[in-house]
């Protein structure tokens, strides 16, 4: 039972091994934990028939990023400490020319710029003048891609300061959902920086 103890949580319910050991119990945990902390995620609701809290055009004025590296089309949710921004996937996109033109795929690489740009959103959005400050990545850390994104589908990216915003650093942690469904994480340190 030491073992399980990994797992953080108090077990409601009863275990019954045959032939345990350490590595089997921990790995165990280990499995129970991930899928715990997996449904700790709250997956917003998006209805696309609700005006969104900003649209392209109120984006544009708080990030600097313009075609074709502007990745999220509308925010529908700013709160204290998160951000909830939507992107439309368009068979059009011109990454997937290259990424594969057979079998059309979201990049990873950009599913983690879309979020690090919900996040800039929040930030940002905390600042009197935010048309002069911009934030760049200090580190990006624990990333995970767990499904595909392709044309049609409709990314919503939910971030969330992990830390209070400190000498303008922020710590976020995000999430990129696709139906329901998480299909990228990352945890992301950015600065806010003043632009010159």
């Amino acid at each position: 039972m030491g073992d399980l103890a990994l797992i953080g949580k108090p077990i409601k319910g009863r275990v019954i091994a045959h032939c345990p050991g350490h590595k089997l119990n921990t790995d165990f945990a280990k499995k129970v934990y991930k899928n715990l902390k997996r449904q700790e995620v709250i997956i917003p609701h998006y209805d696309p028939t609700v005006p969104p809290l900003m649209d392209i055009n109120k984006i544009k004025q708080l990030l600097p990023h313009r075609w074709p590296m502007l990745l999220i089309d509308r925010i529908i949710e700013v709160k204290e400490r998160g951000v909830v921004g939507v992107k439309n996937v368009s068979g059009n996109e011109n990454f997937f020319c290259g990424h594969f033109p057979e079998e059309p795929v979201m990049p990873g690489v950009l599913l983690v710029e879309a979020m690090a740009q919900t996040g800039g959103i929040l930030v940002l959005s905390k600042l009197d003048d935010p048309d002069k400050y911009s934030t760049y990545f200090l580190s990006i850390d624990k990333v995970k891609f767990r499904n595909k994104v392709v044309p049609g589908d409709t990314v919503i990216f939910k971030l969330d300061l992990l830390t209070d915003i400190r000498r303008g650093c922020a710590y976020m942690k995000g999430y990129a959902i696709v139906a329901e469904k998480i299909v990228a994480e990352a945890e992301f340190l950015a600065q806010v920086v003043k632009n010159k």
